[in-house]
């Protein structure tokens, strides 16, 4: 007698067009062509056509849309992370995840600026969260300040990282012009009426600059405070 194929191998099937679809092309599609067009790219109707195949053929790997960007940010945080390894310095670690953080949101800036506010739930999720927490707990918080703390640090990078992406997702023009406004229209204020800004007018060309890796340190300079506090307590 028959037996039916294992669903697996039946999503494997290959497509009119011979594309072998998977949760991992789909996803790498779609990352492609947010990249290209912007988030209104995120359809299964684009997503059918850049596959060669039937937009309903993507409803046996995700739910929907959205399931489907969940899985997206999810992929942002599994590249984000390969080939970090956290050492015995808890806040040098916590600061390289940031970096690596910021640096997979520039490789994917309109993407990031819809993912970076989502939960995933997903595997490359459990693995960033537990190694954040885990280093909060190595340096001797506990558990609610851990995680609370790390909340804070999270959030703190996250959405600087966004931040940062959105003003790279701007087409050159657009951010040129906001770069420049620090050292034209600001150099023009009438002093009487922005005295603060008029002391300071050589030096706001740093506005212009991200705020990432100073928001960061200052963050990570107050933790490293808290936890020495505490170790003195004990």
């Amino acid at each position: 007698m028959p037996t039916r194929a294992p669903q697996e191998r039946r999503r494997r099937r290959p497509t009119a067009s011979g594309v072998v679809l998977s949760k991992e092309l789909i996803t790498e599609t779609a990352l492609r062509l947010i990249g290209e067009h912007g988030p209104e790219a995120l359809s299964v109707r684009r997503l059918g056509a850049a596959l060669g195949c039937d937009p309903s053929a993507l409803y046996r790997y995700f739910r929907n849309t959205d399931d489907l960007l969940l899985a997206i940010a999810d992929r942002i945080i599994g590249d984000t992370m390969v080939g970090f390894v956290a050492g015995p310095d808890w806040v040098a670690s916590l600061r390289d995840m940031a970096m690596r953080v910021r640096a997979g949101y520039l490789a994917h800036p309109r993407a990031a600026a819809m993912a970076s506010f989502r939960v995933t739930r997903r595997e490359n999720e459990f693995r960033a969260v537990e190694t954040g927490v885990g280093l909060l707990l190595s340096a001797g918080f506990p558990p609610a300040d851990a995680v609370r703390l790390y909340l804070a640090f999270i959030d703190t990078v996250l959405s600087h990282a966004a931040l940062d992406a959105a003003c790279h997702a701007l087409p050159r023009e657009q951010r040129e012009a906001d770069e420049r406004a620090w050292t034209e229209a600001y150099q023009s204020v009438d002093p009487a009426a922005y005295p603060a800004l008029s002391e300071v007018r050589g030096e706001l060309h740093a506005m212009a600059e991200s705020s990432f890796e100073p928001a960061v340190d200052l963050l990570l300079d107050a933790l490293a405070a808290q936890a020495s506090a505490l170790r003195t307590r004990t």
